[in-house]
């Protein structure tokens, strides 16, 4: 199980994670942060459990694409 962590408050919302996630669990979420920008979030639809801080989620791989393509350094990935 790979841990995901995104700092909602660093994301502006460029969507270049969403375009390199294998399994496609990271989607934009219709939430504002506080820069008034969508940030990204892990699909509900896919995902077998809530997204919560320090979400933990079985089928993430824990490639860690996400985190390399954030131009932000927003996505951390611990496996």
């Amino acid at each position: 199980m790979a841990k995901i962590i995104i700092q909602r408050e660093k994301c502006k919302g460029c969507l270049l994670c969403v375009s390199v996630c294998p399994k496609g669990l990271i989607t934009l979420d219709k939430d504002l942060n506080q820069k008034g920008v969508n940030p990204v979030k892990f699909s509900l639809l896919i995902s077998r459990t809530p997204p919560k801080a320090g979400q933990v989620n079985d089928e993430c791989l824990g490639c860690g694409l996400c985190a390399i393509m954030c131009p932000d350094c927003c996505i951390e990935v611990y496996k």
